[in-house]
């Protein structure tokens, strides 16, 4: 069984970037498709994007394309998500899972970290 922690949250300013990072044990995730969500304070849980094994494709939701951007570190067991030009509206948890039986089936979390955007 996979354990996911997320670490690398704050508080910025509109505008700052923050990189979080994923931080997998347990057993290697290389071999897994990899997503972000991310949850504000009273909403759904929303997708942010996934990363394939390899990391050679990615996939983003509107709101984030052309900001944020995935990466995975296999060797080191670590996906990651750089979010630039941060906005207030991507305030909220962000959580990472790993699909570990199938492609887009989401089964494994993290605890999730906080990002704030300040205005």
């Amino acid at each position: 069984q996979v354990q996911l922690v997320e670490s690398g949250g704050g508080l910025v300013q509109t505008g700052d970037s923050l990189r979080l990072s994923c931080a997998a044990s347990g057993r290697t995730i290389s071999s897994y498709y990899m997503a972000w969500f991310r949850q504000a304070q009273g909403k759904e849980r929303e997708f942010v994007g996934w990363i394939s094994e390899s990391g050679d494709r990615t996939y983003y939701v509107k709101a984030v394309r052309g900001r944020f951007t995935i990466s995975r570190d296999n060797a080191k067991n670590t996906i990651y998500l750089q979010m630039d030009s941060l906005k207030p509206e991507d305030t909220a948890v962000y959580y990472c899972a790993a699909a570990t039986r199938s492609p887009g089936s989401y089964d494994a979390w993290g605890q999730g970290t906080q990002v704030t955007v300040s205005s």
